[in-house]
């Protein structure tokens, strides 16, 4: 087996199980504290570190990353992981607001250390003029984490019915720290390492189509999380009457079937274009998702069967963002030179992460005094600023 595939194939691993992991802590989180009695904006509130601090990772990571090699950061990011979850293992006492907060804020580091480890890395495993296959390579990692991301909504519900808030918490680090001891064994030393001694002012990219997709993918991001990361489940839990259960379930298919089409990207849009990706294929992607979370927003206003609504709007929902980042993830990865591939990923994925967090803090307040409609009426105005900032980005493929 080829050197570069086989990294490639555990890198993938490894971000699968991490990932799982990652989806079960967020579904647990808000499931178990909702129980507890916290209210939307309290729980977005405990996720405030964990966004925040992956804005920091992701400006440092990647910079990180080229001193002392991709697979040192991913692993570093794992036991960091391990930590979070361990620390959530504790008496019902002791999980104050802050004390939550803290242990989000490490998950959230290592998370994104890890992320930009693992996408980062691809760019290295893929032949220089692989232009197709770095777009595959990318579009499975991507998508394949997203579908494993919510099969960690899932894990995180059933273990919760199964094994209660602690319970759960351990059985992930056990899970986490095998596939630790596995990759580190697998994985080559000096991977993504940079010849030089990469400055710290390097992290803020000087390129103009770098710069321009990281804006856009702040408004793409926060467009999501203002509606799916509190409001939503909450929605569907208290209003609804669906079980945690219930909840963990759709949230896991749902993302899962994102994933998937955002790993089938590739194809889909061969079937409608020859055409390489490049801004205008962005721009158009984007204000075609903007009209979906309008109509669902009509739909509600409308008294229509809210379930029938959401179910519907969010399938469309997903197969349409799922297109938009697979464009995204490619396009940062082919536009980023090899040398600096670990400090644009992390820069971009620092603006990734600054829309995760305004999107997380949106969604609790503004379900909390709007309800679920205004955040679907936030989460189109953000979809149609990815689009306008898109409208400036290259039209042709150039390095």
């Amino acid at each position: 087996m080829d050197q570069g595939f086989r990294n490639y194939l555990t890198v993938t691993g490894g971000y699968w199980i991490f990932t799982i992991t990652d989806g079960a802590i967020r579904m647990l989180v808000v499931l178990y504290f909702h129980q507890l009695g916290y209210s939307p904006l309290e729980i977005a509130m405990l996720f405030l570190f964990y966004e925040f601090f992956g804005i920091v990772t992701n400006l440092a990571g990647g910079w990180l990353g080229s001193r002392i090699g991709l697979n040192l950061t991913m692993h570093i990011g794992m036991i960091m992981q391990i930590g979070a979850l361990l620390m959530l293992n504790v008496p019902d006492r002791w999980l104050s607001v802050a004390y939550v907060m803290a242990a989000q804020a490490l998950s959230g580091i290592a998370k994104d250390l890890n992320k930009m480890s693992a996408k980062a890395g691809v760019k290295l495993f893929v032949p220089d003029q692989s232009d197709a296959k770095l777009f595959l390579w990318v579009a499975i990692l991507t998508g394949s984490k997203n579908a494993l991301k919510g099969a960690g909504f899932f894990v995180g519900a059933v273990l919760l019915a199964w094994l209660e808030f602690r319970g759960a918490m351990f059985a992930l680090s056990g899970l986490l720290l095998v596939t630790l001891v596995v990759t580190w064994s697998l994985l080559p030393s000096d991977l993504g390492k940079s010849s030089g001694k990469a400055k710290f002012s390097q992290v803020f990219s000087n390129s103009f189509q770098v710069n321009r997709l990281s804006a856009a993918r702040f408004f793409l991001f926060g467009a999501r999380d203002i509606w799916f990361v509190v409001g939503l489940p909450v929605f569907l839990y208290a209003e609804l009457g669906w079980s945690s259960t219930e909840v963990g379930t759709f949230f896991a298919l749902w993302v899962m079937g994102y994933g998937f089409v955002q790993a089938g990207a590739p194809g889909i849009l061969r079937s409608v274009t020859m055409a390489q990706p490049d801004g205008r294929m962005v721009t158009g992607a984007a204000f075609s998702l903007v009209a979906i979370p309008v109509m669902i927003a009509l739909a509600m206003n409308q008294d229509w069967n809210p379930q029938t609504v959401i179910i519907a709007g969010l399938a469309l929902f997903g197969i349409v963002f799922a297109i938009n980042s697979a464009l995204h993830s490619y396009l940062i990865v082919f536009w980023s030179e090899r040398e600096h591939v670990s400090m644009n990923v992390g820069f971009y994925y620092m603006a990734n992460a600054g829309g995760r967090l305004a999107g997380t803090l949106l969604s609790g307040w503004v379900y909390q005094f709007q309800g679920l409609i205004g955040c679907l009426w936030w989460s189109a105005g953000f979809v149609l600023g990815a689009g306008l900032i898109s409208m400036y980005l290259p039209r042709h493929k150039y390095k």
